[in-house]
């Protein structure tokens, strides 16, 4: 058991740092040499989308990383170039190549302002996205975005994905988190909506096993109040 367990700890420290990196955003080279609606999204220019979208510019056109407009504008927090791109019939779910939305972007980023305005112009917060099959409820969890999260789950995030890791939000905040109050916050959001604390890794561990493994005591405070085994 305690090999499965070291197993476990290492792959979560081995994932951690790739997931830290998975989303990539425009380069300032990439950016600079942005033309048309990409670069109208990434400096915000909401008039500018407007005229060419009139003009019959493609909407989801991509560019090197498979990022449409609307992926530029998020990773810039260009929210009023959001708006339009919307307006103009942009899609909101759309993948790039690594597999992320708009809104598991501005989730990544911690970026509330933006994600409110994905969700408010009807983003999912339901997608499967990146290559662990997670979901951005997953990826904010991870990182402790507790606001993040908190705003995912009102907008009807699943709180028991379980990803290609076999891992749900409430496991990563724990294996992939610092036990710190943002990921405390994370975990009481995720009790709080009813996250399943019976749900193991692939190991076999409960959240509340892999909580006391890490030392995390505000934490396993927390799973046994919600009446974690």
């Amino acid at each position: 058991m305690k090999m499965a367990h070291a197993l476990v700890m290492a792959t979560a420290l081995a994932c951690g740092a790739g997931m830290a990196q998975a989303q990539v955003a425009p380069s300032a080279a990439e950016a600079a040499a942005y033309s048309g609606l990409h670069a109208a999204a990434h400096r915000g220019d909401a008039a500018k989308i407007r005229t060419l979208a009139k003009a019959g510019a493609a909407l989801e056109t991509t560019d090197g990383n498979g990022r449409t407009p609307l992926h530029v504008a998020t990773f810039a927090r260009q929210r009023e170039a959001i708006r339009a791109l919307v307006a103009a019939g942009a899609d909101l779910n759309r993948l790039d190549r690594d597999r992320y939305d708009a809104v598991t972007i501005a989730a990544v980023a911690d970026d509330e302002a933006t994600l409110a305005v994905l969700l408010e112009l009807g983003a999912s917060a339901r997608q499967v996205t990146s290559r662990y099959d997670g979901t951005a409820l997953i990826a904010a969890a991870h990182l402790g975005h507790d606001g993040v999260v908190r705003q995912l789950i009102a907008a009807g995030a699943p709180l028991d994905h379980v990803n290609n890791l076999h891992w749900t939000a409430l496991i990563e905040s724990i294996v992939l988190g610092d036990g710190g109050p943002r990921h405390q916050a994370t975990l009481t959001a995720l009790l709080d909506a009813g996250a399943s604390t019976a749900l193991t890794d692939r190991a076999g561990q409960t959240p509340l096993t892999l909580a006391r493994a890490r030392g995390f005591a505000a934490m396993v405070a927390l799973l046994e109040k919600a009446g974690a085994r």
